[in-house]
């Protein structure tokens, strides 16, 4: 399942896997932001090279207004998806707090 929506505080939450099939639907929610977008990637499972494309033409589009995308919450199997493409020379990534580890 794929959800993408604002939360509270303005920023774009995306959930589940962010494909092929579900670029253009995402390409047609991201269009619709005209500044600053930072995007929770906390519950997104998986992105393809297609979910990679919507983020760069966004990411591109914004840059010419003088913002490019932000990404928070970025858990470490995205993060590495991402140094692999060379996407983290583009975006401003933080990545997820793992939180405590067990002993």
């Amino acid at each position: 399942m794929f959800q993408i929506e604002f939360s509270d505080t303005g920023t774009v939450v995306i959930h589940g896997r962010l494909d092929a099939a579900q670029a253009a639907r995402a390409q047609e929610f991201l269009d619709e932001i005209a500044d600053r977008c930072i995007l929770d990637l906390a519950k997104l499972e998986y992105i393809s090279s297609a979910g990679l494309g919507v983020l760069l033409r966004t990411h591109k589009r914004l840059m010419s207004g003088g913002e490019g995308l932000r990404l928070i919450n970025v858990s470490n199997h995205i993060n590495d998806i991402f140094m692999y493409s060379g996407f983290d020379k583009l975006f401003r990534i933080e990545v997820a707090d793992p939180g405590p580890r067990s002993q």
